[in-house]
């Protein structure tokens, strides 16, 4: 009976090294692939979510804005004229998202060259080091060539920043790279495959680090909502914000005229509601009296002073800047909204008249009027 060759022996560590290995590097590629197709996908539906939704965030901005600012025009509490110029001001400290996405770089920008600065001598160190295993003239192969040339430019990127934990990172990437393995039978086999193993290990660390970040991105949470439907949960986030919208425009025109519903009925617009406000009739007042119209835009077309400055109720507040130092005349319909402006300027120290009566008892004065169209004017 001749006798069998021996079965060769196999550290079983080292088996379940070169498993563990194997597991880490499929599941670590995998990881990679995943969370880049994340960034993607956060990156277009941030893209098209401004693009589609950005006007209609603006637009519910600026009507809570509007509605603040009615609202402290019709009050005068301090509170609510704090509310209406902080609402006010986060319209106007909106940055132009327009402009932030077209200076966004693309991958066709060149990029700019570091700065240079002057490396330590642990970096100095790992450079030389690195640039003695993994220069590219070190290979004859065209690929193994184009492989160390990307490498190296990474090595020079970082030691151009005097970066030595990205060098010293580097380093750990080359020494645990599968080209850098020992041959299998190699008795520094085992220290590589616990080297790589761990290097492996701390990049899927990251990677999942960094999924989870973008995950609870504002963009990412949106996402997670309907992954597969992106499309659908767009349309449906702009049906939300056109009802806001819809709502805040009622909330605005229920401010501007009664609480009733009415158009604008003489219940808002009554001169005893402010009787301890500086008043006067539309007959007495100067020709040359510098007037403020607080009506909508189209009670100013169908008639108004001209000359005078056209400034709408809901925004005296954010507008208060073209307003002139010397005594105000005010002027609305039959002088309510203009009462409310009287009194928020008068509590804000500036000299202000309300009209009593407003354009119907400039009207029925016989002042002049213009309308906005050359037509007969009238008051609307």
């Amino acid at each position: 009976m001749s006798a069998e060759s021996p079965t060769p022996w196999t550290d079983p560590e080292r088996l379940w090294l070169e498993e563990q290995v194997a597991a880490a590097e499929l599941a670590w590629l995998t990881l990679e692939v995943d969370v880049e197709t994340l960034r993607v996908e956060i990156d277009n539906f941030a893209l098209i979510h401004h693009q589609l939704l950005g006007p209609l965030y603006a637009r519910l901005d600026e009507l809570d804005a509007l509605v603040a600012e009615a609202l402290a025009a019709r009050t005068g509490h301090p509170e609510d004229i704090r509310t209406a110029a902080e609402a006010r001001r986060r319209v106007d400290d909106m940055p132009d998202l327009d402009a932030l996405f077209d200076s966004m770089p693309s991958e066709s920008s060149e990029p700019e060259p570091p700065r240079r600065v002057r490396p330590g001598k642990e970096a100095q160190r790992i450079y030389r080091d690195l640039a003695r295993r993994a220069h590219p003239d070190l290979s004859t192969d065209p690929a193994e060539q184009q492989r160390r040339s990307v490498f190296i430019a990474r090595v020079n990127e970082a030691y151009a920043h005097g970066d030595t934990k990205s060098l010293e990172e580097l380093a750990e990437e080359w020494s645990t790279a599968p080209e850098a393995a020992p041959a299998p039978d190699a008795p520094d086999r085992h220290a590589w495959l616990r080297q790589r193993l761990e290097w492996l290990t701390g990049k899927i660390g990251q990677l999942a680090t960094e999924q989870v970040r973008l995950e609870n991105t504002a963009m990412g949470e949106l996402l997670r909502l309907a992954p597969q439907e992106p499309d659908r949960l767009l349309e449906e986030l702009a049906e939300q914000l056109l009802g806001k919208a819809a709502e805040r425009q009622r909330e605005l025109e229920r401010l501007l005229t009664d609480d009733n519903g009415g158009d604008r009925p003489e219940s808002q617009e009554t001169q005893t509601m402010f009787a301890q406000l500086p008043t006067t009739d539309a007959a007495s007042i100067p020709a040359d009296a510098p007037l403020l119209d607080v009506r909508e835009q189209d009670e100013w077309d169908a008639g108004h002073v001209d000359g005078a400055l056209h400034i709408p109720i809901g925004e005296v507040i954010a507008r208060m800047g073209e307003l002139p130092d010397e005594k105000l005349y005010v002027l609305c319909r039959v002088g309510g909204r203009s009462a409310q402006v009287v009194q928020y300027l008068v509590a804000q120290g500036r000299e202000a008249v309300n009209v009593d009566g407003g354009m119907f008892a400039w009207e029925a004065a016989g002042r002049p009027m213009v309308s906005s169209d050359g037509r007969d004017a009238f008051v609307l």
